[in-house]
Formats: structure tokens, sequence, C-alpha cells
């Protein structure tokens, strides 16, 4: 089928240029993802970009430039999202905590002891951090209205609140290890 691709003529210069260096782009991308079959997954999103894309009638050598910077973007795109979810991930063991209905008294207790080591934990948190913290996860308060009510910028509110996320998994992720050994 790429093949057949690669030979058939395409209605835009733009997207035949993508066709005919389809083989590069997906390189490129590997290199960012560290993955072909993510890389194959970048290249696709960027097909799916050029044909929503405006008539480009530059040079052979700005076409492939614009190609190569789509299929770089997005696969720095992919990356960070990808190391996003990695970070923010939750363990299988975390999973198998997760509150069920009619759930036994043994693991009723196990969730009470958990939510009172991060209530703990949230108290060896600076005031600021901790209200952040609190505001967001608890009351759903978006990070920008934080940031006014405190006079500082969504971006530190943001760190604040991963900061705060981060003590709370060391915390209890220490306290369990405790509890086991």
């Amino acid at each position: 089928m790429a093949e057949q691709l690669s030979t058939s003529k395409c209605d835009s210069p733009l997207l035949q240029a993508f066709v005919d260096n389809r083989s590069i782009l997906v390189k490129i991308a590997a290199r960012i993802t560290g993955c072909r079959s993510r890389a194959e997954d970048v290249v696709q999103d960027a097909f799916f970009r050029l044909n929503s894309a405006p008539q480009i009638t530059s040079s052979f050598k700005a076409q492939l430039s614009y190609l190569f910077q789509i299929v770089r973007n997005l696969a720095i795109d992919h990356y960070r999202k990808q190391a996003m979810e990695l970070k923010y991930s939750g363990t299988e063991e975390e999973g198998m905590n997760v509150v069920i209905h009619g759930a036994s008294p043994e693991n009723t207790h196990i969730n009470f002891a958990t939510l009172e080591h991060i209530a703990d934990a949230l108290t060896e948190l600076p005031q600021r951090t901790r209200y952040a913290f609190e505001m967001y996860r608890l009351h759903g308060v978006p990070q920008k209205d934080i940031a006014k009510e405190l006079g500082v910028s969504p971006t530190l509110v943001n760190f604040m609140i991963r900061d705060a996320l981060v003590h709370c998994r060391k915390v209890s992720s220490a306290r369990g290890e405790t509890r086991a050994g």
C-alpha cells in the first residue's frame, strides 16, 4: 500500500512531499519519542494536520522544512505528554486500594489510615503550598484564581500543587514501607 501511495500523485505538492519523505519523517519522530510505533502515530497526526493546512506554494525545500518542523513539534508534544503521564500515574498497588462500595473493613481501615497520613503530610507543607493544593484538589478552584488570590503567577501555583502532590506520595510510600517492614 505504501508503494502505491508513493507512486501516485497527490492533490497538493505538500502532501506529495509528505508521502515521498514519510520514512524520513518517521525516523525523525522515532529519535524524539524513542519508539517507532509512537513515531508512526506522530506522522499520522501530522498527515491529518496537513489535510486541513492551507496550500503552500513555496519551494520544495521550504515545504520539507515545514514538514520536518510539524513532525518535530508533534513528536516533542507526544514525548512530553508521555513523560507527564508516567510521572503522575500511580502504581498497580495504588490502583488496588481504590475505594470500592462494599469493601472489606480491612481495606476501609487502610484507606482511612492513608488519608490520615496524607492529612499529616499536608500539615508539613508551607501554608501557601497547602492552601493552593487544597483549594485546587479539594474545592476545584481554578489555578488562575488561586494565583490571583495569593498574588503569584499561575505557573508558581502549578508548581506548588505539584510539589504538594509529590510530598504526599513520598510520605505515603515511606509510611507504607514502614508498615510493611
